[in-house]
């Protein structure tokens, strides 16, 4: 029987939908909290632990108390064990797990031999666990956080539930070595990504169920970035409200419109002027509802190939559905999409609805009348 340590960093991924493009640290906790922030990893793990259900039998799962895992097995209908002298996230309290939590979950994990640590979080929970256990342990992530440039992580969370149950079928035996990055959240917030490689983490070798590591981003060459802005000009509606998600690409464009822009953030754009820059969920849904017809314009994550759910969490499921499908344009450089040739697009939402929704073949932007032609799947 496989042993399983289950850890969920409950307030992973609070700032995406708020505009803050991270959690980390007290201060930034506080501050989504005031801005409406909903903790959602939570509901994320909940998704990858239903599915392992399926072999409950095979394993014995250990977690961690109440948000830290616990609450989240009871919900998926899973017997588990429940380690001591760990604290809990309580906002009643005002209470709240720490980086050391987390390590120190990791530690006594490894210390009852478990064959595989499922933690639900971003970059720098793998961070946390790196620190704690190095390569002594096979880990896989369950991608909840604002952030997630690691390729330590599932594709979603339904597809960490998948590779976990393999793991524990022994369907899959191997393991290999997974970077383990993160960025300076201030200076990202700053419009500057500062992306560093911390270390590697062993994870189960199955490269249909694990996402790329996040490439370096880049319009490409300045004839086809010139191209692709222009074409958006020529076919901007000015009585459209235009949803930006953030990037380099889209950057390129709004520089072609003469418009500011944030580059990691969401802009909104009506009328030939900017009416909403680093814009929140709720922000972009109240200006849908006040605007009526919008389109939403993001690019794709080099190397990744993620559309939605990827550092543009403030276009969220609700925003999607409301904006519908039909409405989303994706724009990217051709050298950016002939890197992921054979490969197929990503939407990892959050919500498993809506990314059923966005399955299917999209067209893609990449010069002046240019574009191929991409299958979206999760």
């Amino acid at each position: 029987m496989k042993r399983i340590g289950f850890i969920v960093n409950p307030v992973a991924g609070i700032g995406g939908r708020v505009g803050l493009k991270g959690s980390d640290g007290a201060e930034t906790l506080k501050r989504a909290l005031e801005l409406g922030g909903v903790l959602e990893s939570g509901e994320k793990a909940l998704i990858a632990m239903r599915v392992l259900r399926a072999g409950e039998e095979l394993a014995e799962i250990y977690t961690c108390p109440g948000d830290m895992g616990e609450s989240v097995c009871r919900a998926a209908g899973l017997n588990c064990k429940v380690i001591d002298g760990i604290e809990t996230y309580d906002k009643g309290a005002g209470t709240a797990t720490s980086p050391e939590d987390t390590a120190r979950a990791a530690k006594m994990f490894c210390g009852l031999g478990v064959d595989l640590i499922l933690f639900a979080g971003g970059d720098g929970t793998a961070r946390d666990i790196l620190d704690a256990v190095g390569e002594s342990a096979a880990v896989l992530g369950i991608p909840a956080g604002c952030k997630i440039h690691s390729g330590v992580f599932a594709l979603n969370p339904r597809r960490a539930g998948e590779l976990a149950l393999r793991y524990m079928q022994g369907k899959v035996r191997r393991t290999k070595e997974a970077e383990v990055m993160d960025i300076d959240e201030e200076q990202f917030r700053r419009g500057r990504v500062q992306s560093r490689l911390y270390g590697y983490l062993k994870i189960p070798d199955d490269v249909r169920l694990v996402q790329n590591l996040k490439s370096g981003s880049r319009v490409g060459g300045q004839d086809g970035a010139e191209g692709l802005s222009a074409y958006m000009a020529d076919i901007w509606e000015s009585d459209v409200l235009y949803i930006i998600g953030g990037g380099s690409t889209t950057a390129h464009i709004m520089n072609r419109m003469h418009l500011p822009g944030t580059l990691l953030g969401v802009d909104l754009v009506y009328g030939g002027r900017v009416i909403g820059a680093d814009c929140t969920e709720r922000e972009i849904l109240k200006a849908v509802s006040e605007y009526g017809k919008a389109k939403i314009l993001v690019t794709v994550i080099g190397g990744q190939g993620y559309i939605f759910g990827r550092g543009n969490q403030q276009i969220s499921a609700e925003v999607i559905r409301r904006v519908g499908r039909e409405n989303i344009i994706v724009a990217a450089a051709e050298e950016k999409m002939l890197a992921l040739f054979g490969k197929t697009l990503y939407a990892d939402t959050g919500d498993e609805e809506v990314n059923r929704y966005l399955h299917g073949y999209m067209r893609v932007i990449t010069g002046y009348g240019q574009y191929t032609v991409m299958k979206v799947s999760d």
